[in-house]
């Protein structure tokens, strides 16, 4: 729906036009029932079932009481549980989701998670009695490294170790993952993740190796011995491994337009064929979790399909490890909520991940197990699996030789091994002669990734977003530009960073790190697959350096295939470096021959998702009918084997303006589709602030009431919303506001909702720059609709207020977000 001409006429007048309703027509739900004898068969090891541990095992679960059998199968969140709350309830797991942390800080020492961590191990031991007390298990988000923890190694981000196409190195990342856990005291990691991508637009692309279940099938297995090593009967995992967990069972990457827990309409044969390649090989290697995900297969959650969970899972596939759920995902089944879901366990779930909703799930749980709602069975099936891990990951032993060795955080031998990552990664689609570069050369290195270790590792790094991070977040890591400026500076040339690519001498070459800003999850769902569509400030960049005469490297920073065609007709080279992580030089080791320009190393990267010719070319996947991709799965060009690029249409073939619904001014503009006004008794200018016409100065005068913000076409964020994010306004007071000023969304005709910013406003201190983040949950409570946010900023007061801002936007709750009132 395309927004009507709008004015801010008043404080109410923040609406836009409605659309007629459709007639939906009811349809045959397509099947969601599986058949096991279609699907592959496999087995877990049989060292994960010895008789040793199964008969520990048996005598243990003689003992319990219900009560704690049930404690057994729910897992917390360790900023929404207490170690005095554990000693209580003694639940089975406690977890790290993405924006928790030790003390609520992302940034907290390598020496504090491990008193976290151990709080919470003391709590669950704590004796009670003859009671046989019962460890937990503790899990993070170790997706790329151990990037919960400053000072880890961060490896790429699956997209681009799928480039690489080498199992052994994959291997070697999993145990460099599992060494850098153990260090901390973590025992288990939700990976590997063996998703297969089928649309880049899905905001968890990057979490996948590749469009082709045969790179999936390639590396879960090494994978899971990386982490986990093999395993041995009657012995626990070898000092320095971890559980691991395959996720997300199943078609999380074949959702219906690419859309995060959505729909994989598909028919059980492309199931099995697409989607299920990683999970045998992980089986089979020894995996002794596996997640399921949010999503649905034919309108049916899979957190509560039985056909998926049991008969295809645990038996049909012979899994003996346990299954564990996503992020309150079994309050998405239908007829469940948080805090009740019988149906889930019954499907065959093992252990709920109940973040924030784990006490109120315990209290249903038990009343159903004791009226029968949940078979006893069930239940002592899901615990004995729960127990058969803790045992095979040495959790009752406790012996930890590695934990508090801190110095394997970003250990040398560690960082090579990312290193080498990143250098097998990057995929080189153009190369006009440009590249290798002569260490001698001077180089310029621009672009806002150059110098940003940050935007180089992405989503799920120290934060859930990965937003937020700077260069001394990682006290090991090296930025692209200073690895490149190390490799010229051996070879006695030079290198000078510019952002922006302005330059104090005339450079020989010049290097453009740019790309996709952080991301995780739906938040970095996209509608079109154009890089910045409607802001084509990085192309203007390049182009600026092209009409100077210098040879232009593009150095590509995303977590999927994009259309750039205007970017690379505006390059001589172009390379797709992904998210790389931590280790910048590995970039330099590619691009930066030697003195004489002979390579140092050269690129051996192969793509595993197929780059598009066109900005609405989604899905595009090798073996589709009609497949007409740029670049081809397996493209990538070598300097033992160059090839030529003709001129590429820059015709995008879509209007892409609706994609943006999170950014509402930012670097002096308003992205399309939003505009910004004012109206009232409030005027709106242009200013500087610290850069040319980057900010807005909004004016009250104080002679009634006045209205500035944003409007567009309305957009769904209740997924923003259920993840805790906020709008995010950075701001400054230059005259203190005389009366209350209210922050408001607007949801349609007769929709709105108001939250009172005075205290905020009134707080800071004029002239200071600050930034206030309102969670959007806050509009929620007070009646908002979020699936219809036609203006997701409006600030109103009757009295004077002088602000000026520079930038509006969603941002990640951090432990920093709040509700005003």
């Amino acid at each position: 729906m395309l927004p009507r001409r709008f004015a801010f006429a008043s404080a109410l007048a923040l609406t836009i036009a409605c659309g007629s309703a459709g007639v939906v027509l009811a349809q045959t739900p397509p099947n969601a029932t599986a058949n096991p004898a279609v699907w592959p068969m496999s087995a877990s090891p049989a060292a994960i079932t010895d008789a040793k541990t199964e008969a520990f095992i048996a005598q243990l679960m003689s003992r319990m009481t219900v009560e704690e059998k049930v404690a057994q199968t729910i897992q917390a969140d360790g900023a929404s549980i207490t170690p005095e709350e554990l000693k209580k309830y003694r639940l089975g797991s406690v977890l790290v989701g993405g924006n928790s942390a030790p003390d609520g800080n992302d940034r907290a020492s390598p020496q504090r998670w491990i008193e976290w961590i151990r709080a919470f191990r003391a709590a669950a031991l704590d004796k009670r009695g003859d009671r046989q007390e019962i460890p937990i298990i503790f899990g993070v988000d170790a997706v790329h490294g151990h990037n919960n923890v400053v000072g880890a190694t961060i490896f790429p981000h699956n997209v681009g170790l799928g480039a690489a196409h080498e199992p052994d190195l994959i291997r070697r990342i999993g145990e460099v993952t599992a060494k850098e856990m153990a260090a901390t005291g973590a025992d288990w990691t939700f990976g590997p993740t063996v998703a297969v991508p089928r649309d880049s637009r899905w905001g968890r692309a990057y979490e996948g190796y590749g469009e082709n279940p045969e790179i999936v099938k390639a590396y879960s297995g090494p994978m899971t011995l990386g982490l986990q090593g093999a395993l041995e009967a009657g012995k626990p995992l070898a000092a320095g491994r971890v559980a691991g967990s395959a996720k997300h069972f199943l078609a999380d990457g074949g959702t219906e337009n690419g859309r995060d827990q959505g729909d994989a309409k598909i028919s059980e044969a492309d199931l099995v064929r697409l989607h299920n390649a990683g999970y045998p090989p992980a089986i089979e290697a020894g995996i002794l979790s596996v997640m399921v995900s949010f999503s649905s297969w034919n309108g049916v959650k899979h957190t509560g399909n039985k056909s998926l969970l049991t008969d295809v899972l645990k038996e049909r596939m012979g899994f003996e490890g346990f299954v564990v759920g996503d992020w309150n995902a079994h309050g998405q089944v239908e007829g469940c909520s948080n805090t009740s879901c019988a149906q889930a366990y019954n499907a065959g779930m093992d252990m709920m991940m109940a973040p924030d909703s784990w006490k109120g799930l315990y209290d249903n749980t038990l009343a159903q197990v004791k009226a029968g709602q949940i078979p006893m069975a069930r239940i002592d099936d899901a615990v004995r699996r729960i127990l058969r891990v803790k045992v095979k990951a040495g959790l009752f032993e406790d012996k930890r030789p590695l934990e508090g060795k801190l110095e394997l955080l970003g250990a040398p031998e560690h960082r090579a091994v990312a290193r080498e990552a990143v250098r097998k990664s990057l995929v080189l689609l153009k190369n006009e002669g440009v590249l290798p570069l002569k260490s001698s050369a001077r180089v310029l290195v621009a672009g806002d990734g150059a110098d940003d270790i940050g935007k180089a590792s992405g989503g799920w790094t120290l934060t859930w977003q990965g937003t937020g991070n700077k260069n001394s977040d990682f006290p090991h890591g090296q930025s692209i530009y200073a690895g490149v400026a190390e490799a010229v500076k051996a070879g006695g040339g030079s290198a000078e960073l510019s952002v922006s690519g302005d330059f104090k001498q005339k450079p020989d070459v010049a290097i453009v790190v740019f790309g996709e800003n952080p991301y995780a999850e739906f938040q970095g769902d996209i509608t079109s697959i154009e890089y910045q569509a409607g802001d084509k400030r990085d192309l203007a960049l390049l182009k600026k350096l092209k009409a100077a005469g210098i040879p232009v490297v593009s150095v590509f920073l995303s977590g999927r295939p994009l259309w750039t065609n205007p970017e690379l007709n505006a390059s001589d080279a172009f390379v797709a470096a992904w998210l790389p992580g931590s280790e910048g030089g590995g970039v330099a080791d590619v691009l930066v021959g030697d003195k004489a320009g002979k390579p140092r190393h050269d690129f051996q990267g192969k793509l595993s998702f197929s780059w598009p010719k066109r900005a609405d070319q989604e899905p595009i996947n090798v073996g589709d009918p009609g497949y007409d991709p740029l670049f081809a799965y397996g493209y990538g060009l070598s300097y033992a084997k160059p090839g030529k690029v003709a001129k590429l249409s820059e015709d995008p073939g879509v209007a892409s303006a609706a994609a943006n619904v999170d950014r509402y001014f930012v670097d002096g503009r308003t992205p399309p589709p939003w505009m910004m006004n004012a109206s009232g008794a409030a005027s709106l200018k242009t200013v500087d602030a610290g850069a040319q016409e980057n900010a807005r100065q909004a004016t009250w005068s104080g002679e009634g009431l006045g209205v500035v913000g944003v409007m567009g076409s309305p957009v769904d964020l209740s997924r923003q919303t259920t993840g805790d994010m906020a709008v995010m306004l950075r701001y400054r007071v230059e005259a203190a506001p005389t009366k209350p000023v209210s922050m408001s969304v607007t949801c349609g005709e007769s929709c709105r909702a108001t939250v009172d910013v005075t205290s905020t406003l009134s707080g800071a201190k004029t002239g200071e720059w600050r930034t206030a983040k309102i969670k959007l949950s806050c509009f929620l409570a007070k009646g908002a609709d979020m699936t219809q946010i036609s203006s997701p900023f409006a600030l109103t007061t009757a009295g004077a207020l002088t602000l000026s801002f520079t930038e509006i936007r969603l941002a990640s709750n951090e432990g920093d977000a709040t509700c005003p009132n």
